[in-house]
């Protein structure tokens, strides 16, 4: 994970499920490997697990393709509590920057 603190993790902290819906989130293009995603966050394993089921079980991020034993996978971006992140971030932006310059809706 970068030095720079995203404006999710910077107003609701650093912890493991922030780590994981922001990179999703930043990264909201490509899908990635349960593995990859761990690498990315900077997170232990064991630690990703410990959340990871949950994101899956609330349908927050879901399966985009698989090949063999390994499924990608992204963010739900259909899930209401997905666009309601993604608004308050959008927010959070606009908050946080010169009133001159006004981020827009993804």
């Amino acid at each position: 994970m970068t030095e720079d603190k995203s404006v999710l993790i910077e107003y609701l902290g650093d912890t493991p499920i922030i780590r994981i819906i922001d990179f999703l989130l930043e990264n909201r293009l490509f899908d990635y490997s349960k593995k990859q995603i761990i690498d990315e966050t900077g997170l232990a394993k064991a630690t990703f697990y410990k959340y990871w089921d949950r994101l899956v079980e609330l349908e927050v991020v879901k399966v985009t393709r698989s090949f063999g034993k390994t499924k990608l996978y992204k963010l739900n971006e259909e899930n209401p509590v997905v666009e309601k992140i993604k608004a308050l971030e959008l927010s959070l932006i606009e908050a946080t920057v010169p009133a001159t310059v006004k981020a827009k809706p993804a």
